[in-house]
């Protein structure tokens, strides 16, 4: 055995889905586990379904905010309740397959910063949906590949949803909340503490897996914070992200980041709604818009369009 994996499911107002995740951790091949829920003080009968399954093995490990502290709180009070190793963040409203521990622990060596699997995103039948981030076999990168694309926003995942941390990393880098010039509230709309989270860890390894197979089970619903958010939104508070981590700690890319703000302010007008007018309001750092860097964006942007118009293609026809 590797050690404890513990499996983090923070709750709130879940009755509909809670008992599937749940179980879905319980049908683990891999049994060494923990599975801590936290219920952000639900006000459906998300707590009593929870008392309910942990009776039942006690490896569910439950608890309750007395008021909701806000979602990147309650991870965070995942994380501190848990005792494992390994750490495994899975949405209450997710799935993984049986073998999703077992399978991401195999590539979870000493060099490796994390273990993600290709995700299928469904609304009723977990078993048919869209693919994402698929990769043609399972195995090692090198970190650097992860960063670089998770910054400018290539086929690669930013929730922790679909990958397995070590405790440790996810201790140190999921913070609640995240320095920024506009006054945004991370800790209350938790719309990019899970891309810091893989951006942090990652530096500090050589290596990051994936596994070809779709184990993480992503489910499309209105209730929940993606499908719940504009698209300008997400990638305004995202690309806040992406600025910091370049600034504080990936300042070789810092020129090209500043280009790339540049063009998401220009594709969307309505950042101004989230209190982002300019560049600046990205960065606390002077900085300056190099046109070397719009053109090497642009050129990659349009040489990008036929896998984009696929994967969009992908979507309408999955009806996801």
């Amino acid at each position: 055995m590797k050690g404890v994996v513990s499996i983090l499911i923070p709750v709130f107002n879940r009755e509909d889905f809670i008992i599937q995740t749940i179980q879905s951790a319980l049908n683990q091949t891999y049994s060494n586990i923990e599975i801590i829920v936290v219920d952000n003080a639900s006000t459906d009968s998300s707590w009593s379904e929870i008392q309910r399954i942990a009776k039942l093995d006690s490896r569910i490990k439950p608890f309750q905010n007395e008021i909701n502290i806000g979602p990147v709180r309650n991870w965070r009070r995942c994380v501190d309740e848990a005792t494992g190793f390994f750490g495994k963040i899975l949405w209450s409203d997710d799935l993984i397959a049986p073998n999703f521990v077992e399978k991401c622990l195999a590539l979870l060596d000493p060099d490796t910063a994390f273990v993600y699997s290709t995700v299928r995103v469904f609304k009723d039948n977990s078993n048919s949906g869209v693919t994402l981030y698929a990769c043609d076999e399972t195995g090692h990168k090198k970190s650097g590949h992860y960063i670089r694309n998770a910054l400018f926003g290539a086929g690669v995942p930013v929730s922790p949803g679909c990958a397995l941390f070590r405790m440790e990393d996810l201790r140190s880098y999921l913070f609640v909340d995240i320095p920024n010039k506009v006054g945004s509230d991370f800790s209350m709309h938790a719309i990019g503490n899970d891309l810091l989270l893989f951006l942090m860890t990652a530096k500090d390894y050589r290596n990051y897996g994936i596994i070809s197979e779709p184990l993480a089970l992503f489910r499309h619903h209105t209730g929940s914070i993606t499908v719940s958010s504009s698209e300008a939104r997400l990638a305004v508070h995202y690309s806040i992200v992406r600025a910091f981590f370049c600034e504080n700690h990936y300042q070789s890319e810092l020129d090209r980041m500043v280009a790339f703000v540049w063009l998401l302010l220009k594709r969307y007008p309505e950042s101004r709604s989230f209190n982002v007018y300019s560049v600046d309001d990205f960065f606390h750092c002077r900085v300056s818009v190099r046109f070397r860097y719009l053109l090497l964006l642009m050129y990659s942007r349009i040489a990008g369009l036929p896998k984009r118009v696929i994967r969009k293609f992908r979507r309408i026809i999955g009806g996801v």
